[in-house]
């Protein structure tokens, strides 16, 4: 039997921490590829005299942290720790978290968020530029960020905070544009200004055909808006007294089963507007013994639409859409880290859920460039 030896292998401490972040160095070419950086550059010029660091040297360590689930701006450590990402890209000089938080802002201070906002619209044409579609869906949505800051007011949830719009495209899950808002802002106040400005972040060529919205958006603004550029719309609808009249005059007769209740539709319209819409009505079934009249109202789902097509389908589709709008939010909030916000001034977390928002788009657009359709919905 052969003796055993041991193996005449040496071993040596690392001088330097091993690459933890591996798959970041792809991402992080795939940016340098797209021109992120001589975007940002260029649309957010340095600071002035003094300053240290171009944009993108902020821009894009951030990037690549909320990429790698970072959670919070000391989480830039994340990056400036990891000296092996630091020399495959370019990373030489990485700021610490108290020099990115003063640039939040300053940045705010100075007015240039429009520069992102620029960096973002260029990210959408390389994104939309070789596809085969022309029309797309626009999914507006609000949603809420808790934050203890004391500049923090207080949201339509109760606590305090912020509650930025988001507008998406349905068919790829690309931000269009984001409006951040303090958290006492009415959410139905200027949608129908953000939805032209996110209709007018399209690039030549592309346009938004089709409006998806919650009840915040069912106004008479928005709706004589898309009549006259011809977008289809589905928006929800809040209960109120002339929507119960309008469906209280529906006959019996004409409520049909669907789902776990009944559906049925009626034509509606504003004062002072004398084009009709469909309003769709959705009845959740419930035992007349155990509800009164006013508890009942609350049991109906309503939209109002131009959509043509069964109200069954179009109501699924409206469905459809709000819950895909959602989880896209929630993958920007969770995934990207914009479920907190770093500073105390709103003006500074604008910025940083702006580039929260291109953070989302880049890793979005590296899904859909890089794999085959089956994952795009991951």
């Amino acid at each position: 039997m052969t003796k055993q030896t041991d193996l005449p292998l040496k071993g040596k401490s690392a001088k330097e921490a091993q690459v933890s972040s591996a798959g970041l160095a792809l991402l992080g070419e795939f940016c340098i590829g797209l021109g992120v950086l001589d975007w940002v550059d260029a649309y957010m010029p340095k600071s002035g005299k003094g300053a240290h660091f171009k944009a993108s040297e902020y821009v894009f360590p951030l990037v690549l942290m909320l990429n790698s689930g970072g959670r919070s701006l000391e989480d830039i450590r994340i990056i400036r720790r990891d000296f092996m990402l630091r020399d495959i890209l370019p990373l030489k000089r990485v700021p610490s978290s108290d020099a990115i938080g003063n640039w939040l802002r300053r940045t705010a201070d100075r007015g240039r968020l429009s520069g992102l906002e620029k960096t973002n619209r260029k990210l959408l044409k390389q994104a939309l530029e070789y596809d085969d579609i022309k029309n797309y869906t626009l999914n507006i949505d609000v949603t809420v960020i808790k934050a203890e800051k004391k500049s923090a007011k207080p949201t339509y949830k109760g606590f305090k905070g912020y509650a930025p719009f988001v507008g998406l495209l349905a068919e790829n899950g690309l931000i269009v544009s984001e409006e951040f808002r303090e958290g006492n802002i009415d959410p139905a106040l200027k949608n129908l200004e953000f939805c032209k400005h996110c209709i007018g972040q399209m690039p030549a060529g592309k346009s938004i055909g089709r409006l998806r919205a919650g009840p915040p958006s069912y106004q008479d603004d928005i709706i004589e808006f898309c009549d006259r550029e011809g977008v289809k719309f589905a928006i929800g609808v809040n209960l109120d007294e002339s929507i119960l009249r309008a469906i209280g005059s529906i006959p019996e007769s004409d409520w049909r089963p669907y789902r776990e209740g009944y559906i049925a539709e009626t034509a509606s319209s504003f004062i002072g507007i004398k084009k009709t819409f469909r309003i769709i009505a959705l009845q959740g079934r419930y035992q007349k013994e155990l509800f009164n009249k006013e508890d009942a109202k609350s049991n109906y789902s309503i939209i109002a639409t131009n959509i043509k097509g069964s109200a069954r389908d179009v109501f699924k589709w409206y469905n459809q859409g709000c819950a895909s709008s959602k989880n896209r939010i929630n993958d920007l909030k969770v995934c990207f880290g914009m479920e907190r916000m770093p500073c105390g001034q709103i003006g500074a977390n604008a910025v940083f859920f702006r580039i929260g928002a291109i953070s989302y788009n880049i890793n979005r657009l590296f899904l859909l460039k890089t794999s085959g359709k089956s994952l795009h919905k991951r």
